[in-house]
């Protein structure tokens, strides 16, 4: 009788060992995938050795968590607060690296009462006072949506951008712009691309010569001094 429940409580131990040994495995594993899976390389392309750096360093946060629940919303907050890019594309390379490749924004204009800044086709502000590009200087206060709203009715017109020294805004809503050789053409709120086209037939046409100015803001009026 003794020996029968010496028996028994033998096998009780023996299956509990089996139990807390598999139980202690299987968290083994699992501890070895969750570290295997971990982020540990973030890689960024794209930019300046600086900023790209500078885009890693606020990215750190996301080094050793796991590749499979990584929050691409939260790395998309991150990357859109740095006006300097136009698109970007987030890989993940299993089991642990990130991959960022960043498309920088072109600069299209730059604010005349601080030169430090420049417009980029993406609508933002960007701070860079080593640039030295030959794009248009933008004078008064404006909104950059505007702006490149603007610059669509230029582009749909026969005038390139790329031919404008100065933009000119109004706080009526209205422009006027400075052409590479001097001439000044005063632009109606509406109508932007159909007065372009006829300023740029002006300009161009044989009988018209030493002009400095067009004035187009009254409607079915044309001016030039």
């Amino acid at each position: 009788m003794h020996q029968s429940t010496g028996k028994k409580n033998r096998i009780i131990i023996y299956l509990l060992f089996l139990f807390m040994l598999s139980t202690t495995n299987a968290k083994l594993i699992n501890d070895q995938n969750t570290l295997s899976s971990s982020i540990s390389k973030i890689n960024i392309t794209g930019l300046s050795e600086r900023k790209n750096l500078e885009i890693l360093n606020n990215l750190n946060k996301f080094l050793y968590k796991s590749i499979f629940v990584i929050n691409k919303d939260e790395l998309r907050k991150i990357l859109e607060k740095h006006t300097i890019i136009q698109e970007f594309s987030i890989k993940k390379i299993y089991p642990s690296t990130l991959n960022i490749e960043i498309k920088p924004t072109q600069f299209i204009a730059r604010v005349s009462n601080n030169g430090k800044y420049l417009v980029g086709a993406n609508g933002k502000l960007i701070e860079d006072k080593n640039s030295n590009e030959l794009i248009p200087y933008i004078f008064g206060e404006f909104n950059t949506q505007d702006f490149l709203s603007f610059k669509q009715n230029i582009e749909k017109s026969i005038f390139s951008f790329l031919n404008l020294k100065t933009l000119y805004f109004f706080p009526s809503g209205r422009w006027d712009i400075l052409t590479d050789n001097d001439i000044l053409i005063k632009l109606p709120q509406n109508n932007i691309s159909d007065s372009l086209n006829l300023a740029y037939k002006v300009i161009n046409s044989k009988n018209m010569k030493n002009i400095n100015l067009i004035d187009l803001r009254i409607n079915n009026y044309l001016i030039i001094k």
